[in-house]
């Protein structure tokens, strides 16, 4: 598949995606690529948020391929059931944040937790650090196995944010161009 065969869903995480942000730049830089908006970015809501997701599936015109960065990974996970029957592709999955951990930010909403474990109906990948701080690796690994999910090692990399210097990220673009390929 060809980023010009599908609509390409960005959904952020907890606080948007800053302009230097990875997602924002690949929204800017791919024409069929758009940014699921929230309503409140400041304090996520899990319902409102999984509801957003599928109402812009509903609205893609084109075969949907969803990029997910940090707590937007987590919004595609509590969405998946609903996205069964075709027309989402795949997605591309980068920071899972843990959740489910006592000292996670206190502004998430708690109903994000527990981390769906059943496989999505659709191909991913999951994109992770050793170095994360809102995730440790083996719990991604680990949640990658239960969703299906493709695992990819991006070894020292942090949250894979604009702060652990992941503005651009053309790694990450490449991968993701590699997925496309594979749907």
């Amino acid at each position: 598949m060809k980023t010009s065969d599908c609509d390409i869903l960005i959904v952020p995480g907890h606080t948007n995606s800053g302009e230097d942000h990875w997602q924002s730049r690949w929204e800017r830089q791919l024409s069929t690529a758009w940014r699921v908006e929230q309503e409140n970015w400041d304090a996520p809501n899990k319902d409102a948020w999984v509801g957003r997701i599928v109402d812009d599936v509903k609205r893609a015109t084109k075969p949907v391929v969803l990029v997910g960065h940090s707590l937007g990974v987590l919004a595609i996970a509590h969405a998946a059931p609903q996205l069964a029957g075709g027309r989402v592709q795949g997605a591309f999955l980068v920071s899972l944040p843990d959740v489910e951990r006592p000292d996670f930010i206190p502004a998430i909403d708690r109903a994000f937790a527990p981390i769906p474990r059943e496989p999505f109906p659709f191909p991913s990948v999951l994109v992770a650090s050793r170095t994360d701080p809102h995730c440790d690796y083996a719990k991604a690994e680990d949640i990658a196995y239960a969703w299906g999910s493709a695992i990819v090692d991006a070894g020292d990399a942090g949250h894979l944010n604009t702060e652990s210097g992941h503005g651009p990220w053309p790694e990450g673009l490449m991968r993701f161009a590699g997925f496309l390929k594979r749907l």
